[in-house]
């Protein structure tokens, strides 16, 4: 099936099914914690992103393409990392595949082009941002040969509570 799968960067005419990709992706996201509650303005919110996203100079938009319909999303950016060499990040912030084109090779497709891309604009290294319960993600970036170096906790803020423990 990856033969008539093709990866490319997205353009204006795609918006529509960017916005449904991601919109689906951030309810997914908000399965794996519930401190990933998702916006009631969440199409509101999506659609500004994904038209930054397409406009932006540090952005980068690849999508997968199946008989004319997008079938995967991989949003990244280019991110200025001022304490460390090499200087320029290309981080991955959205990576977002239709269930029934999972582990058939879209998401490795979609990541190359996106590896090669940043590459070509100056970036030294990839990295990639998901929710830290999500295991499938873990096992997909680890196979790829990414490993973790950061690593994000959260609490959160309850106005009835007045110290930690």
């Amino acid at each position: 099936m990856t033969t008539d799968i093709s990866v490319r960067m997205a353009e204006e005419r795609d918006k529509e099914q960017i916005i449904d990709l991601m919109v689906r992706a951030k309810r997914l996201n908000e399965e794996f914690d519930p401190l990933l509650k998702l916006s009631s303005r969440l199409q509101e919110v999506v659609t500004r992103y994904v038209e930054e996203s397409l406009t932006s100079p540090t952005s980068l938009l690849v999508v997968a393409e199946h008989g004319g319909r997008l079938v995967g999303v991989l949003k990244a950016e280019i991110v200025n990392r001022i304490f460390y060499d090499p200087p320029l990040e290309g981080l991955i912030r959205e990576l977002y595949i239709l269930p029934e084109y999972r582990r058939k090779g879209v998401g490795k497709m979609l990541v190359t082009e996106a590896f090669k891309i940043l590459q070509e604009r100056g970036a030294g290294l990839l990295t990639a941002e998901f929710p830290s319960l999500h295991k499938i993600a873990v096992e997909f970036y680890e196979k790829m040969g990414f490993r973790p170096i950061f690593s994000k906790y959260t609490i959160e803020i309850d106005r009835s509570r007045t110290t930690l423990e």
